[in-house]
């Protein structure tokens, strides 16, 4: 199975979940109240930050259909079917991002 086109899609669409996310800014404080602080002195950091654990989030997240997946079949490895589901996990976890996406992302 050729697995590559799959995880590109999954990063994808957690990159563009990550950055666009209606969630930010409520990911923004909580990564503010949780970070040391020497990252408190730039806003920049603290956004790549929230956006780092949004996207994280959102693939780990998308993962747990394909998990039971193959828990339910007994696959001892992963297949296209299972790769598959995990992209669709992901991509219906980006639909709320999907609209500021295609407002400010696309140019």
């Amino acid at each position: 199975m050729i697995a590559q086109p799959y995880i590109v899609g999954i990063m994808l669409f957690s990159i563009i979940n990550g950055i666009f996310s209606p969630l930010l800014l409520l990911i923004f404080v909580f990564v503010q109240i949780l970070a040391p602080a020497f990252f408190l002195s730039d806003v920049r950091i603290l956004f790549f930050l929230s956006s780092l654990v949004l996207s994280t989030v959102t693939l780990i997240a998308g993962g747990i259909p394909a998990a039971l997946y193959e828990r339910w079949t007994g696959a001892s490895e992963s297949t296209s079917i299972s790769m598959f589901i995990w992209l669709c996990g992901v991509a219906l976890l980006t639909l709320p991002a999907a609209a500021n996406f295609f407002a400010f992302g696309v140019r």
